[in-house]
């Protein structure tokens, strides 16, 4: 039998344009000889659909095109996944269909589950036949483990044969990518097919002359990251039919990578870097940004602001504040604090908006998820952007994909080392003064795994302090042995510092998240429609009390 494997990007609440690739592929697949074709699950629907999957209308619809597969499956048996309202009161099903010569049954179903991203693949095994069938509709990075195919196949004896869903998809701020691959295993659990990630094509497997082993190929662990991030990256600027994206870069490294990211997915035709340099940023910072600019071969501005952020400040503290309520010559005081955010705000309120609205683009947020997590960017500031690329990368992969970038992308040196090697920093006082060595106050090469715990493994300060008080906390979140001993000297440096983050990432950070732009899920646990949070500020339980108490006494 000749088992023709169908990558196809489905469009998610569009029936009718999956029902029209599916006839095209049906067709390739009869040319290239194949006797079955095997989609994805819900091929017709698409998976993240909203409130889409409580209108009977579209259920409906989704049953006539299914009807129009099993006319188009002449002389071809055709396995697709579907969606169809499921018995009672349990809202939608997952189905996958058998069509052939206009004759259609299902095969197999399973609960939808609403707007969840992690279950596994609807499975047929096929009668009279030595084969399982497997299609799916799963996200990076939650695709059906390898390791769990070859199992199956190993103890069923069987060959196994799976596909997933291409295309990207969202539950509205949260963006997934499906990477469309599809894998074969032998009975022996051996590897014997795997199609290219992010690709669409037909591969055909021949079960009576079964392919050899095939041997996994090392690389390195950001690759997979990098590979869904670029065709995220593409396919979500051709959703939005914009073509030209505006970026800010700063000399650091987080708008490096967005920018070196962007020029690799879209061209650097497309791409307009614009420096904004204040009266704290120091030659260092900006001669790395020109350097990186004209490393990426596209267009670049320098734009400063200290003149604009001036001008704000003298004029918002000598206009008088009136009305009842005001006393007598009452003004505004600018602290230093609010000079900051006024950076950052003139930054992207009114330089990279503006830009980007006269160069007919959108401008980029170039956050990373440890900022993210404590509220370190300013609301209407560098917060802003249509897009937050590197919103689920913590601080250690956006150094890790600079690297991958420069190594395995571009070949060369683009992201400028200096840029890798200098102190994370906003630059927005003298307090960052990076020829200094002074930067932000969060130290990522323990903080990303802190935060890390909290916001991915759900864990709260009372099981950080628990293994603190173990001298096990760095073994138990990954951090480098003596981090914790070299940056808190005591249990009360420690559990101020614990504290500190813990009342913004559950604070005032989840109010900045709610409002922050549309990111790409990379964990799986990406804030947004992956990690469910309310504004209820922090808690301490009471065998966090007691353990605090306890290690305070010492």
């Amino acid at each position: 039998m000749k088992i023709a494997l169908i990558s196809m990007e489905v469009v998610p609440g569009r029936p009718d344009r999956n029902a029209a690739t599916m006839r095209g592929k049906i067709a390739e697949a009869k040319a290239a000889g194949a006797n079955l074709a095997l989609f994805p699950a819900l091929s017709l629907s698409g998976l993240f659909l909203g409130g889409v999957w409580k209108q009977p209308a579209f259920l409906r619809d989704c049953a006539a095109y299914a009807e129009e597969i099993a006319a188009a499956a002449d002389g071809i048996t055709v396995i697709f996944g579907n969606a169809a309202e499921a018995e009672r009161c349990t809202g939608v099903r997952r189905t996958l269909m058998e069509a052939r010569d206009g004759v259609l049954r299902e095969v197999a179903h399973s609960p939808l589950h609403g707007a969840g991203n992690q279950f596994a693949p609807l499975l047929y095994e096929m009668p009279n036949e030595n084969i399982i069938l497997a299609a799916d509709a799963s996200p990076y990075p939650i695709c059906f483990g390898a390791k769990y195919l070859a199992r199956t196949a190993m103890q069923q004896h069987k060959t196994i044969c799976y596909i997933n869903t291409l295309g990207l998809q969202d539950k509205g701020k949260t963006v997934y990518a499906f990477p469309g691959r599809a894998y074969a295993f032998n009975e022996k659990g051996e590897r014997i097919l795997m199609s290219p990630a992010y690709t669409e094509n037909v591969t055909i497997l021949d079960t009576n002359q079964l392919p050899t082993k095939v041997d996994f190929v090392a690389e390195p662990i950001i690759a997979p990251t990098h590979r869904m991030l670029r065709y995220a990256v593409q396919k979500f600027l051709a959703r939005i039919r914009m073509e030209r994206v505006v970026i800010g870069i700063s000399g650091g490294i987080d708008s490096a990578v967005t920018a070196a990211l962007y020029v690799d997915a879209i061209g650097a035709e497309n791409v307009l870097l614009v420096n904004m340099p204040s009266r704290f940023n120091s030659a260092t910072t900006k001669g790395l940004a020109a350097q990186l600019a004209d490393n990426l071969g596209c267009r670049h501005m320098i734009v400063p602001i200290e003149e604009s952020v001036t001008h704000t400040v003298d004029q918002l503290t000598t206009v008088p504040i009136m009305g009842k309520c005001a006393t007598e010559g009452e003004h505004l005081t600018i602290s230093s604090f609010v000079r900051e955010n006024m950076q950052a705000r003139d930054r992207s309120g009114r330089v990279l908006s503006a830009v980007a609205a006269a160069w007919g683009a959108g401008f980029t947020c170039n956050a990373n998820k440890a900022e993210s997590t404590v509220g370190y960017a300013t609301l209407y500031g560098d917060q802003a952007g249509f897009l937050s690329a590197l919103a689920d990368l913590w601080k250690y992969q956006v150094y890790d994909l600079a690297r991958y970038l420069n190594d395995s992308v571009y070949g060369r040196e683009t992201i400028p080392q200096g840029i890798i090697d200098i102190v994370p920093s906003a630059e927005l006082s003298d307090a960052q003064n990076v020829d200094e060595g002074k930067g932000d106050p969060i130290r990522y090469p323990y903080h990303d795994y802190l935060f890390r715990a909290f916001a991915e493994n759900n864990e709260t300060p009372e099981e950080i302090l628990e293994y603190y008080a173990k001298n096990a906390l760095e073994a138990h979140i990954g951090c480098n042995k003596g981090l914790v001993a070299d940056y808190f000297p005591t249990a009360a440096d420690f559990i101020a510092d614990l504290e500190r983050w813990w009342g913004l990432y559950t604070g005032m950070a989840v109010a900045k998240r709610i409002q922050s732009p549309p990111l790409l899920s990379v964990s799986g646990r990406a804030y947004g429609s992956d990690h469910p949070e309310s504004q209820i500020g922090s808690y301490e339980t009471i065998r966090y009390r007691a353990l605090k108490e306890k290690l305070l006494q010492k």
